[in-house]
């Protein structure tokens, strides 16, 4: 099937530790079997893409490559095979596989040569997604906060839910309150979680966090913040901590924290080369630590979910949004989340 659009502006990463290139790539001639054009909207920039950029797992084996994992759009086009939408279609763009065809990746062009893509990436006008990271969703909700629910919202609250379990009435210390940690302060909140303990060292992310749900901040760059929680949790009583950093003393801190059958966590993920180092002695006795991925959501099912929170203002997403850019200013975007700069999620609005 030949393809409606045939070039577009993205940002890419050639190489790694650098900022990325804004220019035009070439589509493909044929849309695949299971492929979706989609014009993007609105892109979140999640801290995993900084990550990326700055290799933390190791050589970068794919540049140069797109980038960009939550945003939302517009269908305009679909490949032979996809059922699960169509033309028209307003949708919400996430990593996490969902229902549908998980087709091949893309095949772009740039200045004449290969240029490499998952099966979604969003910091680009147009893109070809896979079936599978497309859900559709009612065509008058707004792209800022459908953006959200690609990875923020969908993993903050899938840790919590199904990771941690997080009942009424139990402790949470989540370490490292960005975008996807504010998710999981608001997300606690709703379950009537105490205390809700956010950790960070920037202040201007803690004043949001107190404002969406933490009952207290620690602010790590001023003070010993597992001197403080360990007055606040005394006989390690904490029943679940989350650590979004990936720094191994933190989180084998936050493992002393926990309590004998507590739950430890981990969403981020260290630098390749830096390991944890525990005494798993409490794992046997009931003490659990948890890798995180994508907060085992399932797209099709918990976005729809979550939106019907947004609708009954059981979620308030506006307080999560902190700046937006053009793609032109992504590399701008990208710096002022390395400086602390900006709160909460920053976006890239087509």
């Amino acid at each position: 099937m030949k393809s409606k659009i045939t070039k577009s502006r993205a940002a890419i990463l050639v190489s790694q530790n650098m900022p990325l290139e804004i220019d035009i790539i070439d589509f493909p001639e044929k849309l695949e079997f299971g492929q979706v054009i989609v014009k993007v909207e609105v892109s979140g920039i999640c801290g995993s893409q900084i990550g990326e950029i700055d290799g933390h797992k190791g050589q970068d084996k794919f540049l140069p490559h797109l980038l960009g994992h939550e945003g939302c759009g517009r269908v305009i086009q679909i490949g032979e095979g996809v059922n699960t939408v169509k033309e028209g279609d307003k949708v919400v763009l996430h990593w996490k596989a969902g229902a549908g065809i998980q087709s091949n990746t893309p095949q772009y062009l740039w200045r004449g040569k290969t240029l490499n893509a998952g099966w979604i990436t969003t910091f680009n006008d147009y893109a070809i997604i896979s079936e599978n990271r497309c859900t559709k969703i009612p065509i008058d909700t707004d792209s800022t906060v459908a953006s959200l629910m690609g990875c923020a919202i969908t993993t903050g609250f899938g840790v919590i839910e199904n990771n941690a379990k997080l009942k009424m009435g139990e402790s949470v210390v989540i370490f490292g309150s960005g975008g996807i940690g504010l998710s999981m302060i608001q997300a606690a909140k709703s379950l009537s979680a105490w205390p809700i303990i956010a950790v960070d060292i920037y202040q201007n992310r803690l004043n949001l966090a107190k404002d969406i749900g933490a009952t207290h901040t620690i602010n790590s760059k001023n003070e010993d913040a597992f001197n403080r929680l360990n007055k606040i949790f005394k006989n390690s009583s904490l029943d679940v901590f989350i650590d979004n950093t990936g720094v191994p003393s933190i989180i084998e801190n936050g493992y002393q924290l926990t309590k004998k059958d507590g739950k430890i966590i981990l969403v981020g993920v260290p630098k390749l080369g830096q390991n944890i180092n525990i005494y798993s002695l409490s794992m046997h006795f009931g003490k659990q630590m948890i890798g995180s991925f994508g907060g085992s959501s399932q797209p099709e099912k918990d976005i729809p979910r979550y939106l019907n929170h947004v609708d009954k203002n059981k979620i308030d997403m506006n307080k999560l949004i902190s700046k937006t850019f053009s793609i032109e200013e992504i590399n701008n975007a990208i710096d002022s989340m390395r400086d602390g700069s900006t709160a909460g999620r920053v976006l890239i609005n087509f």
